[in-house]
């Protein structure tokens, strides 16, 4: 199946045929936590993403952070599917996802964001792939995607690697909704700092990429909105700024952010003459009568 184009409906009307699932007899256990605060518009629609992949051997974890919004009555909703759910006043996003992924008891594990949401057939790719000893993650592919659904950008996946996440900001970076990782990677190179409010994920996967290898997919596995509440949106140049600062704490990271710091300030500084140019000041002007 093509997940190059958001299937009609899903995951609203239609759900993936659970004989799909028929050519193995057992299949690892994939853990999924859904970390929320005030996201009522979107969770729903996160939450059937998972549910309708009818996935045989399924963990979901939601953990909202007291939301005041229309959330705890959407996840109420879907309360008998879940395995567990809790709605309490937390230290933020890495904190939540902590709690989810510290509960989970699944081989793979996985978040997802409450405004992001899992393509059909996201788990059996996932699922049905040879997970041996050395691997940690695998990604895939994903979107990011408007109010309505339409693609507007799809980050090109590169080689993965320690080396190429040490440029991250510039070239090597992939999209978090699209990674599932091992128990086992996690349980050596986790939790989440709670200290970082961006890159927490960029964190997890040099850690992770120092002692395991990353695999690359193909399949499309999930979209992820442009909003202008979504932090990658709303502060993306704050986040590209905590990046920098997480990598060059790394061994051998501190060139490569030197590098992409020195860049933005260039820019920066042809921003700031290109304001000072006659011209511009001039059009300015005419724009504010």
């Amino acid at each position: 199946m093509n997940n190059s184009v958001e299937a009609k409906d899903w995951p609203w009307n239609w759900e993936i045929d659970p004989s799909l699932y028929q050519e193995k007899n057992t299949w690892p256990t994939i853990s999924v936590v859904i970390p929320s605060y005030n996201q009522g518009a979107f969770i729903e629609k996160t939450i059937r993403s998972v549910l309708m992949q009818n996935y045989p051997s399924l963990e979901l974890i939601v953990i909202d952070g007291g939301s005041t919004d229309q959330s705890v009555e959407m996840i109420r909703k879907y309360a008998d599917h879940l395995d567990f759910w809790v709605s309490e006043k937390d230290r933020g996003q890495a904190d939540a996802i902590n709690k989810g992924l510290n509960r989970a008891s699944g081989e793979i594990l996985y978040w997802i964001n409450s405004d992001d949401y899992l393509l059909p057939e996201a788990l059996y790719h996932i699922g049905s792939f040879d997970w041996n000893t050395d691997m940690g993650a695998l990604v895939g592919i994903g979107h990011k995607v408007d109010i309505h659904g339409q693609v507007q950008y799809t980050p090109k996946v590169p080689e993965l690697g320690y080396k190429t996440f040490l440029n991250w900001v510039g070239y090597g970076n992939f999209m978090q909704p699209a990674c599932f990782f091992s128990s086992r990677a996690w349980k050596d190179c986790g939790p989440l700092n709670e200290n970082l409010h961006y890159c927490l994920d960029v964190d997890l996967w040099l850690k992770i990429s120092q002692k395991y290898t990353f695999i690359k997919i193909e399949q499309d596995l999930a979209h992820a909105y442009i909003h202008p509440d979504a932090k990658t949106t709303a502060e993306r140049e704050r986040s590209r700024a905590e990046t920098a600062l997480l990598i060059a704490t790394y061994p051998g990271g501190f060139e490569p952010a030197r590098q992409f710091l020195y860049k933005e300030s260039d820019q920066l500084a042809r921003l700031k003459k290109l304001v000072r140019n006659p011209l511009i000041k001039a059009a300015r002007k005419i724009i504010k009568l």
